[in-house]
């Protein structure tokens, strides 16, 4: 039988050896991203058996001791005999790697996970794990311990229903961090209930009193995704397109709708893994609209004869979309393997969208022109803005002439050794420029705040003045001329007053970043920095504190008593540029944070940002209600 599972579709294509000493090789890291991508992978085995039409719940539980169950009701994993290992299929896949149903054995036709490693690395990487399997109307269970059998797989009693219980507890030796965080392991479950229709996933946390519970499921899938992520905006239209289909074996699933923002949020997905980097799937999509909207535009007079076409940036000004595909054999093109290499998802994804995104058009006229003419106006922007643009355009590492009046550059001009401090003032300004080094720190002061870019369009943020110095001074272009190859700065630093303005100014610029050069944070070139918050003097010593909690900490040190001098740092106008120096431009003292993008969470930064940096206020103070306790040395 086609739906057949048994231990014969078990492969096994190498040993499992290597995990415990080079984790990172399979998990990317052995932080806290990693520590979550255990759970992940159990999880992504139970979304097979959903995708494969045979689970429809998952529960996940974070208990009291910081370990994890992930219960399904599939088929349960299968416990007979593996023809080539002689031992229990169940076994094959929990202690040898590259072992499972996804290599072709006819367990799943399409499977997300971690190229099929998931249950053999959470095993290698935790203290210990427990399997409870329910079949053919028995349980079983197996022990392990850092990868290692403890217990051989036992008959230990009869069950009335099918699927798959895993308990795992990481491994204190392996992680820097062994707790879990509950909004990190929401977020992602969420979005996983929403690719994979009518899945119900419940998460709950016993860790805290009373018990956190949460639950999705989504009957309308990535449609609810496209309202989820528009909750906080405000739509066009009432409808979501939705568009689905299969060619050649390739299901598609494509869900848009704009609103009236600027900038475009769609996601693409393969197998329900996030292709950050796109692929041929999202090509298709793009292609697709681009032509559909012209079409339509062309033939309903919307666009005279000799006026040019609406480009795929008009026609995404405000677009959030998801592309969905499940296809049996995924190539994944790169260096972080996150993007789709197959040429025929390309096809198919265009293919099923022309079809349908034009019939939907038709049927529905109103929307279609509100569409266009949003397009339109963006169309116009964007010729406005062609001068500003060719302006960054052309800005390269030899323009020295037309670098910004204010910025006071560094002599080395060597990217890698150089670092740019964003300054908030003139005042903070002067004193960066007297403490850099003038061979390797550049300075450039903002007056001010700069333009939300969050409520602009391109032609009013390529005139902003402080915004056009900051493309000149980094050298790269925005948008769609960016070039990362041209960046003069291997570092760029946002350095503002440790209080209200200076967080909103911080958030502005990183909104900035976020929206027109966000390969400046991918790439980890973007960064933080943190000057101290507290000075102590006593007895001709100086210690500096950059928290309440480090500065009591220094207190018990040296004694609380008269002779203490503690200064609180209300601005960086207030350090002179000695103290700035040794206490947030030293490269040998200074602490930096640098700024990075969790790329599988990517939906949720976009909202964040949209939730910060738009129009309605409300979400905005729910936002800040919900957050304000994780805020720190903040000044009201």
């Amino acid at each position: 039988m086609a739906n057949d599972y048994g231990a014969e579709q078990i492969q096994i294509l190498e040993g499992l050896e290597a995990v415990r000493k080079r984790p990172g090789m399979y998990i990317g890291s052995t932080s806290e991203r990693g520590l979550h991508h255990l759970v992940y992978e159990i999880v992504d085995n139970a979304v097979d058996e959903a995708l494969a039409g045979f689970c429809t719940m998952i529960d996940v539980t974070i208990n009291e001791d910081n370990s994890v169950t992930v219960i399904d009701n599939g088929r349960g994993i299968p416990v007979g005999i593996h023809e080539k290992a002689g031992i229990p299929a169940v076994e094959v896949v929990f202690t040898i790697l590259h072992a499972g149903g996804k290599f072709g054995g006819g367990g799943y036709k399409v499977s997300g996970g971690l190229h099929g490693v998931g249950a053999s690395v959470v095993n290698a990487l935790s203290e210990w794990l427990e399997v409870e399997i329910s079949r053919d109307g028995k349980l079983y269970r197996q022990r392990y311990e850092r990868g290692q059998v403890i217990n051989k797989l036992k008959e230990v009693g009869t069950s009335d229903h099918t699927g798959t219980k895993v308990t795992f507890k990481p491994d204190s030796e392996i992680f820097d961090t062994t707790v879990f965080n509950f909004d990190t392991l929401k977020v992602r479950l969420r979005e996983t209930a929403f690719l994979t229709k009518a899945l119900k996933i419940n998460l709950t946390d016993k860790r805290e009193d009373p018990v956190i519970e949460r639950t999705f499921h989504y009957e309308g899938g990535i449609k609810e995704f496209v309202e989820y992520i528009n909750r906080h905006k405000d739509p066009l239209y009432d409808k979501v397109i939705y568009c689905e289909g299969d060619k050649d074996g390739i299901l598609v699933e494509v869900a848009l709708q704009h609103n009236d923002s600027f900038n475009e949020s769609t996601y693409s997905f393969v197998n329900n893994i996030n292709t950050p980097e796109g692929g041929m799937h999202l090509t298709g999509f793009r292609s697709a609209i681009t032509k559909v909207f012209n079409d339509y535009a062309r033939n309903n007079k919307m666009l005279k004869d000799k006026e040019d076409n609406l480009s795929g940036d008009d026609l995404r000004e405000g677009l959030t979309a998801i592309i969905s595909i499940k296809i049996e054999d995924p190539q994944f093109e790169g260096q972080t393997k996150q993007k789709l290499g197959n040429s025929e998802a390309r096809s198919a994804v265009e293919n099923i969208v022309n079809e349908q995104l034009t019939y939907f058009l038709e049927q529905n006229p109103v929307i279609a022109k509100t569409i266009i003419n949003k397009a339109i106006l963006a169309q116009r922007a964007r010729i406005a803005a062609r001068k500003a643009r060719d302006v960054a355009r052309k800005t390269t590492l030899a323009d020295s002439m037309s670098l910004p009046g204010k910025l006071a550059d560094c002599s080395d001009k060597n990217p890698e050794n150089c670092e740019i401090y964003i300054v908030e003032g003139d005042s903070a300004g002067g004193s960066a420029k007297t403490a850099r080094d003038r061979a390797t720190q550049a300075i450039l002061p903002l007056r001010g705040k700069i333009l939300n870019v969050e409520k602009a369009r391109i032609d009013k943020i390529l005139v902003n003045e402080e915004i056009k110095a900051m493309i000149t001074a980094f050298g790269t272009g925005i948008h769609d001329n960016f070039d990362i190859s041209k960046l003069r700065y291997g570092k760029i630093i946002i350095m503002t007053d440790a209080d209200v303005d200076g967080a909103h100014i911080a958030t502005l610029l990183l909104t900035f970043f976020y929206r027109f050069m966000p390969d400046l944070i991918r790439q980890g070139h973007v960064y933080l920095a943190q000057p101290p918050l507290f000075k102590l003097e006593k007895n001709r010593k100086v210690w500096y504190a950059y928290s309440d909690e480090e500065l009591d900490k220094i207190l018990k040190e040296v004694g609380r008593d008269s002779n203490n001098k503690i200064q609180r740092y209300k601005g960086l106008g207030e350090m002179d540029p000695e103290q700035l120096w040794e206490t947030t431009m030293d490269p040998e003292q200074r602490i930096l944070l640098r700024v990075a993008i969790d790329e599988e969470n990517e939906s949720e930064i976009d909202i964040t940002f949209n939730t910060l940096m738009g129009d309605k206020v409300e979400p905005r103070r729910e936002f800040i209600e919900a957050n304000a306790k994780f805020v720190r040395n903040l000044d009201i």
